[in-house]
Parts: C-alpha cells; sequence; structure tokens
C-alpha cells in the first residue's frame, strides 16, 4: 500500500511538473487592458506607493501573500535533506494554504542548513504579507524566528506555533472528555525541539487574556538525555532547554521518560517512535490522555494506549481517530492575521486559534476532540478568532476581514 502511495505520488508530480503555478488576475486582451495592468497606467500605483508603503496591500498581492521559507534540515520525517528536495513539500504547504484560507503562498528553499538566510528574507519581506518558517532544525529555528519578529508583518514558524496550537486545542476537549482541570494537570512532554519546546511556552501562558484560563499545573520535559532539570549539565549553552528547566519541573525531579510519565496525567510526544511502552502508560494517573505525534511511527500506537488504559489517544496520522495536524491551525491563523494586517502573532492570537479549534468540535468524545483536517468550517472560525484577538492585543491594522473570508469561500 505504501509503496504503491509513493509510485502515485511521483507520477502525480512528475505529469504536473511540481503542485503550483501563477495565473493573472486581470485580463489581457486589449491595448488598453495592456495599458492599465503594466506601461504606462501601472506607473501611477507605483507612485502612490511611494509616497505612503501601506498602499501597497491596497494595490499588490502584498495583502494575500505568504512566503513559506525552509532551509530543508528539518523535514517531515526525512530530517536534513535540503532546500532542493524540500521544494515539493513547500509546494503542498503553499496548496493548502491556497485551498483552505485562499492565500497565495510561495516556496522559498534555501540550500545548506548553515546558510544564514535572515538576511535575504528582509530583502523579500517587502513582496509578503507574511512569513511561514518552515521544516528548519531546533535551535537555528529559534534564532531565525527571532530575528524576524521586526519586519512589521507576521512570522511564525509554523512546527514550533502551529503544533502547540493543535496541541492545546486537542487537550481542552481531552479534559472536557475527562472532567479534567488545566490547572490540576500534570503534563509529562518527550522532545524538547521546536515543537516540544513551543508546547511548553503556550501552555504556559494559558493565563493571557483575552482567553479566560489558568496555567497548567506542572509540565515535566524530557528529551534524549532524560528529564530536563534546573541542575542539569549543559543548559547554559541551550537557551531554550535553559528556559524549559526554568519554567517546569516545579518539583525539580530527574531520571529518564519513564520518570516523567510516572503519575502524570497527559503525555505529549513530540520526538520518535516507539519508545513509550504499555506498562509506562500504565504508571500514569488513571484514564490518561495520550497524544503520541511522532511520525510516521507514534512514540506508542494507539491500540496499545488503549490497552494500557489510557482514555483519550491522539496521533499525527490520518488512519486513526483523533489526528493532530498542523493544517487546522495555520491556514486560519495567517488568513487572521492578514485580514487584520498585524504585524505579528503574538500568544493572545495562538489562544484564541486553540479556542475556537476546539470549539468547533461542539460535543467531543474519547473518538473525536478535533474536527477533520477537510472540514471546511474551521478554518474561517479560526481566522475571526485570529482577528479579533489581533484587534484586541494592538497589533492589528487597516485590514479588511469580509475580503479574507470571501477568499476561503
Amino acid at each position: 500500500m505504501v509503496d504503491e502511495l509513493y509510485q502515485d505520488s511521483l507520477e502525480l508530480h512528475r505529469r504536473h511538473r511540481g503542485k503550483m503555478e501563477i495565473r493573472s488576475r486581470v485580463p489581457l486582451r486589449t491595448q488598453h487592458d495592456l495599458a492599465l495592468a503594466y506601461t504606462p497606467g501601472v506607473a501611477a500605483v507605483c507612485r502612490e506607493i511611494q509616497r505612503d508603503p501601506g498602499r501597497a496591500y491596497d494595490y499588490t498581492m502584498k495583502a494575500n501573500t505568504v512566503a513559506i521559507v525552509t532551509d530543508g534540515s528539518a523535514v517531515l520525517g526525512l530530517g536534513n535533506i535540503g532546500g532542493y528536495a524540500a521544494i515539493p513539500v513547500m509546494e503542498g504547504k503553499a496548496v493548502l494554504f491556497r485551498e483552505f484560507a485562499g492565500i497565495d503562498a510561495f516556496p522559498i528553499c534555501f540550500e545548506g542548513c548553515h546558510t544564514d538566510f535572515i538576511g535575504d528574507v528582509r530583502k523579500i519581506a517587502p513582496v509578503f504579507g507574511g512569513i511561514n518558517l518552515e521544516d528548519i532544525a531546533a535551535p537555528k529555528c529559534f534564532d531565525v524566528e527571532e530575528a524576524l519578529q521586526d519586519l512589521g508583518i507576521p512570522v511564525m514558524h509554523d512546527d514550533q506555533h502551529g503544533t502547540a496550537v493543535v496541541v492545546l486545542a486537542a487537550l481542552i476537549n481531552a479534559c472536557r472528555v475527562t472532567g479534567r482541570r488545566f490547572e490540576d494537570l500534570t503534563i509529562a512532554i518527550s522532545g524538547a525541539g521546536a515543537a516540544g519546546f513551543a508546547i511548553v511556552r503556550l501552555l504556559k501562558c494559558l493565563g493571557v487574556d483575552p482567553v479566560p484560563c489558568t496555567s497548567v499545573g506542572d509540565i515535566i520535559v524530557a528529551d534524549t538525555s532524560g528529564i530536563i532539570h534546573r541542575g542539569r549539565s549543559g543548559l547554559l549553552g541551550c537557551r531554550h532547554k535553559y528556559i524549559i528547566a526554568h519554567e517546569t519541573n516545579d518539583e525539580n525531579r530527574e531520571g529518564t521518560l519513564r520518570d516523567a510519565m510516572e503519575g502524570a496525567d497527559v503525555f505529549i510526544g513530540v520526538s520518535a517512535g516507539e519508545i513509550v511502552t504499555e506498562e509506562m502508560v500504565a504508571s500514569m494517573n488513571p484514564d490518561p490522555i495520550v497524544f503520541a505525534l511522532a511520525n510516521p511511527i507514534p512514540e506508542i500506537m494507539p491500540d496499545a494506549a488503549l490497552r494500557a488504559g489510557a482514555a483519550v489517544v491522539g496521533t499525527g496520522r490520518s488512519d486513526y481517530p483523533n489526528q493532530i495536524n498542523n493544517v487546522l491551525a495555520f491556514p486560519g491563523i495567517f488568513r487572521g492575521a492578514l485580514d487584520a494586517r498585524a504585524t505579528a502573532i503574538t500568544d493572545e492570537m495562538k489562544l484564541a486559534a486553540a479556542h475556537a479549534l476546539a470549539d468547533s468540535v461542539p460535543r467531543p468524545t474519547a473518538g473525536r476532540i478535533l474536527p477533520s483536517i477537510l472540514d471546511r468550517r474551521v478554518t474561517p472560525e479560526v481566522a475571526e478568532a485570529v482577528r479579533k484577538a489581533a484587534t484586541t492585543c494592538g497589533v492589528a491594522g487597516r485590514g479588511d476581514p469580509a475580503a479574507g473570508i470571501k477568499r476561503i469561500r
């Protein structure tokens, strides 16, 4: 089955020579059409933008265009395959932007994982209304995202924040199903890379207005060297793990992932396949929540987690219930940010997106804590929540929300 799927995908990409094309929105049937779209008419548009660069949102593609930027250093389950090999994935991401959010997105792929491309992204930023960072390995992804926050347009590393938003939404509904309160949760996380770090930070800011929710009880994060705690050596050389050590693990516990999971209410895996056993799940509190998100092989398979007593199980796979997938988040987040002409994507906007996503399933069950990734109602709901949050927290410009929703539909 898998081999047949791979062959069909190769044939699809070969036949179409990729998945994208650029089309004109205006006719060029007459000399007058040409004069309006290009010279001499376009000179008037150029002068308007020269007088006020903000008018680029009114007169150009900027208002609805996102750059998908990668160096190919952490692509799906393929690892560091480089910029050339990452093009098909970034084309796919662009198709998802268009299909679900009506956004025009374009792959910008840099070759060489040691390349410093921050300056290059700055130079091309005027064309785009937002920057989606994608498949960039940690810790470089943190530095790139932080360095680009002053561009005046929303910049987001989807592997971090898109993942965190969907995980939070899934956790909100899993708690509704199991009758748990956030402030009582002990959460064990496997993986301290891009996704693990972002999940920690979003869970720690749950009390940020305008979302009425308290922070979780405690979070214990384990990586390949074991539980991250304040006394662990080498933290000063790894800034994001230093932050994790000082913002989590209130009891300063030490040990392995097995020790982190013992007595926990929730397990979130963003690490490697087949590293969690049934015994480890059984050592958690009764009716635990298990999100095993490693792809393509989860940390523990759903049937094994259920046998061990898990009440709610989610994975990143489409062939099991409760698929926890970024596609549920990033189209709506960027649609809302573009519609607000936001200058950044804030914690308030991410929290609003998570709650809107959770609320899109009005009666969650153990087998359905998130909507289908093909549910076309989700992106408009997330987008509107993000747009409102951008206005509330003061990062919105002069956006046109009606235009964005019209593009989705």
